[in-house]
């Protein structure tokens, strides 16, 4: 980024920042502050409640999520001051574990020295290995088929199962990226029952409870936070109508339909449909059973037009990504479906991080 342009990224932000917190009689001070450590240093830090609303303003602007309603009540945890490799590994299991929260999942950030060049290679913190096998079909997570890889190169030994969680692998510019497995006791795995379908329960499948994204770079006033992983809870159909029924992920429809005994053959049996609600369903069920937050794509879209009045009323307009928003199981039952939406990028915000493989 250029001296210009984080000049300018700051100018933008910190005006926002101050006028929203009603701050503007102390903007004058600091502003004049930030340009002259930008023109002696070639950047500047930003103060502790700088960057605590830079957070959440980021998740306001963030086009691809549904749940911004609550984007007031993100955690801040504030790790700029780590650099070691044992103290950001610390860090991030105290992430989990605080947003865990005993199954009430607090929406957390964990925020790391933007100047150290640090970055958490994993896509989410939790997350699921994959192994190619000899005929070429995948045991586990595709998406994750090329992380397991390099795990494996850096010295992680593969369990070969289809729900083992992978390391954390975190990596400094200009070194070998370092591993660490995550403390069992910080690790709740659901297991997904049906509440009426048995053989839906006797596929034994698990999903993590907490979807910790750790592959983007947070952008606040012109600095970028390449660690900086953060959360909400999860939305049912992420698990059940994505990860696990995703034919490039563990594509589960076909073995759903054929345990429900639907003729997988006949299209016009709507075989996929009736599997999807049916995963679905034992997502909800489970999660709830198990008391971990989780939030069905009815309330979740009724909480995303709040979200939008409430906006409105402040005199901000929504902008996002509607092919994100509207869910991908009876979108058009959903109000969001039918809402018009303007896909503009504003800062500050999160964006995604090439994969270090590429």
């Amino acid at each position: 980024m250029t001296e210009r342009s984080l000049r300018e990224k700051a100018k933008a932000y910190l005006e926002l920042c101050y006028r929203e917190l009603s701050k503007e009689d102390l903007f004058e001070e600091r502003w004049c502050k930030v340009q002259n450590s930008i023109e002696e240093q070639g950047t500047y830090e930003l103060l502790d409640f700088e960057l605590d609303y830079g957070t959440k303003v980021a998740w306001r602007n963030s086009n691809k999520c549904i749940g911004r309603l609550f984007w007031r009540s993100m955690e801040v945890l504030d790790q700029r001051s780590l650099g070691s490799m044992d103290t950001l590994f610390a860090a991030l299991f105290e992430h989990i574990d605080f947003a865990y929260n005993g199954g009430n999942i607090r929406s957390t950030i964990s925020v790391f020295n933007a100047h150290k060049g640090i970055r958490i290679v994993n896509p989410q913190l939790l997350g699921f290995a994959a192994y190619e096998q000899e005929d070429g079909s995948v045991v586990g997570d595709p998406k994750h088929l090329m992380l397991t890889k390099e795990c494996v190169k850096l010295g992680w030994e593969p369990k070969m199962g289809a729900f083992d969680l992978l390391p954390i692998v975190i990596q400094k510019e200009g070194e070998t990226p370092v591993w660490k497995e995550i403390p069992k006791d910080l690790i709740t795995l659901v297991s997904i029952e049906h509440p009426n379908i048995k053989a839906i329960s006797d596929l034994n499948l698990k999903w993590y409870a907490t979807p910790i994204i750790s592959n983007m770079t947070l952008e606040v006033g012109g600095i970028e936070f390449m660690a900086a992983p953060f959360n909400g809870w999860y939305m049912g159909t992420e698990i059940g109508a994505r990860n696990l029924a995703d034919e490039d992920r563990y594509n589960l429809l076909p073995i759903v339909a054929e345990k429900m005994g639907l003729d997988i053959r006949d299209k016009n049996a709507l075989w996929k449909d009736r599997a999807l609600v049916e995963l679905n369903q034992a997502v909800l069920y489970s999660f709830r059973k198990a008391g971990v937050k989780i939030i069905d794509h009815h309330s979740a879209s009724k909480q995303f037009m709040q979200f939008m009045r409430q906006e409105a009323k402040e005199g901000r307009d929504v902008t996002a990504d509607w092919s994100w928003i509207v869910p991908p199981t009876s979108g058009s039952t959903t109000k969001v479906f039918h809402t018009e939406m303007q896909d503009i990028i504003n800062s500050p915000n999160y964006f995604y991080q090439e994969d270090p493989w590429d």
